[in-house]
């Protein structure tokens, strides 16, 4: 009767086992994200030049006006490729902390929504070598729009949260300074 209880035994002991480990992975994966990191700086797109000897944001497809009345600088359809300069203040000449590179495509009339890919990625400080994407839907004429972190690199790694973003000074010509703000939940 022993030997016939010991393989029960063992058998009871390893499903207990086997559900302590799955409890504590399911708690491990759930666990509430408790670290919130506020990032501040200003981006500064620029079509023209004006931060260096060659612009940071250009236009790589340009569609045709889809009305005569269309005095917009940007038209649906549009593709712009970003590899602009993130500083600490609103001056271009204030510290560099990082470049945000992607592409943005106007998808409304008038060529004021884009729809924006978006790495920031840190050449400085505590965060250097590490990125944060972002993704969303920028209509330029509201007063602050609303990004979805969607992931990051190095001390972002499985990072989530949002970035809010205004016209610091801005023409939608020639582009100009974004004050950001993001949040990140770690």
């Amino acid at each position: 009767m022993c030997m016939a209880s010991s393989p029960s035994l063992s058998f009871f002991l390893f499903l207990a086992l086997l559900a302590v480990t799955t409890t504590a992975i399911q708690s491990s994966s759930t666990k509430e994200h408790t670290n919130t990191i506020h990032l501040h700086f200003y981006m500064h797109d620029d079509y023209t030049g004006y931060t260096g000897s060659k612009p940071t944001a250009i236009r790589i497809i340009t569609m045709p006006k889809t009305s005569p009345n269309d005095t917009s600088p940007r038209t649906f359809g549009d593709m712009v490729a970003l590899n602009n300069v993130l500083t600490e203040g609103p001056s271009h000449k204030s510290k560099h902390v990082g470049r945000a590179q992607g592409f943005a495509v106007r998808v409304a009339e008038g060529g004021t929504v884009s729809d924006l890919s978006l790495h920031l990625v840190f050449g400085q400080g505590a965060y250097n070598g590490s990125s944060l994407t972002v993704h969303g839907r920028i209509p330029m004429d509201q007063p602050v729009r609303e990004s979805v972190v969607v992931g990051g690199t190095g001390h972002f790694r499985f990072a989530k949260g949002y970035m809010l973003s205004k016209n610091y000074d801005y023409n939608l010509a020639t582009g100009g300074v974004v004050e950001i703000d993001v949040y990140v939940i770690m």
